[in-house]
């Protein structure tokens, strides 16, 4: 039996080194610096890749693909290359590689003695990437859709962390304005522990005390502040002397008025205590966490740098307008108004200047939904104008609008009015209540940890399960469905391969790698061949579903497998058998902790 080293990721070794072989054939039959791909097979009864080098260079041969790819297929035959059983060509022009079962088994087993690297991709090493993602509202609670961008942020920090990238995640709290004063004054009035404490900024400042806690009230901080501002909306609509105190609140702020400050930090706090806490249960974080007060004042620099250039235009009125169309074939926008104010554009030229100098980044990213697409345009195109960066240099990443399952089926967009948001702690404790009531209906207890980690993981798979870009319906019971395209669907069958391993540990059983035929797992080892080739192109198009849609394959393929063919018995293929699933269990692991999903060991 041939030996193979067990090195980090085989097949694209294997793969580069079969592409190169046939570059050099074609080069041999005149053609200069051929693109050559392999391609994951639609069929197992062609192998394992295919090319179609024959049918994209027959033109410039003057031959007819058929006759190229059996010219092609001769020659990589007579190489004799260990790793390939044999090359065939089929019309119109494919050329396809059947890999020897030596290498395909010694794959299988460098999955079990080096399951860390299994997974691991190297297309972006020395590269350092920058995500700014979920950067929550600091007045309200998050929502389902705060959650699909955490999601799609925190994946992208994974995917390109696991292709080589240095990773930077970060957010910015959009901490001043009116909203922000709107929850202040909802804190004042409205959480004061007695009627006849006055609502004066003045007292709170010298008696913080008077005021109530979301302890007080047991609330958490975020739902707390979420509560300061609904009550302070619906004052700011109705009346007109609370609009007045609201707006002069902003103005104070502004003028850095001492107490005003107090107040302001002292709410915010709560928000930022709330979101902390949500992301520690989400398993995801900031590494830096950047403030607008901090940066919004320094965006006018760079639109008089920009004036004084002659890239922008100042209008009759006063205005500043930017010169887009003719380069970028954008519409222009403003950048200041008539009065000087800033607008949000203004406020984020500054910053990515600051973040571009501050972490020396290769890729700047912004996971933001897609009504604000146009507005990122802009703001790249100016950037260059400004000599900030190229338009390369930076990212938009959407995502799909959420909604609720509605009656019909069908999509049921969110609505704050509507009263149909729904909070991610909401949705991740309903979840858990489900499996909870299904442990019990199983007589298990004592399960708490685990069904935390369950909901955990059904509420990310059905987020992360589809293209980052369609539109999604979150419906909690098909969210924890056993059998259905589920995270618990997976869990549960990570789970059974290690059932299955500590069961053959305890009957002196272990995984080995010996020389066999293939029998009914063949399916599912060809599948653990492209887990590299996934998560690359996961990376690629930045979008992890790639990843979720293989691992549910992976194990549709075991569980055929396992219900075909007893894993445990007295014949000699008892300790292949455990190869394989230890295998797939590496696998399931592996993709899973991409997804941010923390594997359990028992159900």
């Amino acid at each position: 039996m041939l030996l193979y080293s067990y090195q980090m990721n085989m097949v694209k070794n294997l793969k580069e080194k079969l592409q190169a072989e046939i570059s050099a054939i074609l080069e041999d039959f005149g053609i200069d610096l051929p693109m050559v791909t392999l391609e994951r097979t639609s069929n197992a009864g062609f192998g394992e890749f295919t090319t179609n080098v024959a049918m994209r260079y027959a033109k410039e041969l003057k031959k007819s693909p058929l006759e190229i790819a059996e010219q092609i297929a001769e020659k990589l035959e007579g190489k004799e290359l260990p790793e390939v059983m044999s090359v065939d060509f089929v019309a119109p022009g494919f050329i396809n590689l059947r890999l020897s079962r030596e290498f395909i088994q010694a794959h299988i087993k460098s999955i079990v003695d080096e399951p860390q690297t299994y997974g691991r991709v190297s297309e972006l090493v020395g590269q350092k990437w920058v995500i700014e993602h979920t950067s929550p509202n600091p007045n309200k609670a998050m929502h389902l859709g705060h959650l699909r961008n955490n999601l799609v942020g925190m994946s992208l920090v994974r995917l390109l962390k696991n292709a080589g990238a240095e990773v930077v995640s970060d957010c910015v709290y959009n901490d001043r304005g009116i909203a922000i004063a709107k929850m202040m004054y909802g804190f004042l009035v409205h959480m004061r522990k007695s009627a006849e404490t006055p609502a004066e900024i003045s007292h709170f400042a010298s008696l913080p005390t008077d005021w109530k806690t979301p302890a007080d009230l047991e609330m958490k901080p975020d739902e707390f502040v979420s509560e300061c501002y609904i009550r302070a909306e619906e004052d700011f609509k109705n009346n007109e002397e609370v609009e007045k105190q609201v707006r002069q609140m902003v103005v104070d702020w502004e003028a850095k008025d001492e107490n005003t400050w107090k107040l302001w930090s002292h709410v915010l706090q709560y928000a930022y205590d709330g979101n902390s806490r949500i992301l520690d249960r989400l398993g995801s974080y900031w590494d830096k966490v950047w403030y607008e007060h901090e940066h919004y004042e320094k965006g006018k620099e760079y639109v008089q740098k920009g004036l004084d250039a002659g890239i922008f235009q100042k209008l009759e009125d006063g205005a500043v307008l930017t010169n887009l169309e003719e380069k970028y074939s954008l519409p222009d926008t403003i950048l200041l108004k008539k009065d000087g104010t800033s607008l949000y554009i203004t406020q984020d030229i500054a910053l990515t200047d600051i973040k571009k100098n501050f972490y020396g980044a290769d890729k700047l990213v912004w996971v933001v939904g897609p009504e604000q697409s146009l507005s990122f345009k802009q703001l790249f195109a100016v950037c260059e104008q400004l000599e900030i960066g190229k338009v390369e240099d930076f990212s938009h990443v959407t995502y799909g609008y959420v909604g609720l399952k509605a009656e019909d089926g069908g999509f049921k967009k969110m609505s704050s009015r509507a009263g149909t948001v729904v909070l991610i702690d909401d949705v991740i404790d309903t979840a858990k209540e489900s499996i909870l009531a299904r442990f019990k209906e199983d007589g298990k207890t004592g399960m708490q940890e685990t069904a935390e980690k369950l909901a955990i993981a059904a509420v990310k798979f059905s987020f992360l399960r589809s293209d980052r870009n369609q539109e999604m319906t979150f419906d909690i019971k098909q969210s924890i469905d056993v059998q259905g395209d589920s995270g618990v669907y997976v869990m549960y069958s990570y789970v059974r391969t290690q059932s299955i391993l500590r069961k053959a540990e305890e009957q002196g059983l272990y995984p080995e790698l010996t020389d066999l035929e293939e029998g009914e797992e063949s399916s599912l080892v060809r599948s653990l061949l492209y887990f590299n080739e996934v998560i690359a192109k996961s990376a690629d198009d930045l979008s992890v579903h790639h990843v979720s849609q293989y691992l549910l394959d992976i194990c549709a393929e075991f569980n055929r497998w396992y219900a075909k063919e007893i894993i445990i018995d007295d014949s000699s293929r008892t300790p292949y058998r455990l190869l394989v699933t230890a295998a797939v269990g590496n696998c399931l692991k592996n993709g899973l902790e991409l997804l941010g999903v923390e594997v359990v060991q028992e159900i």
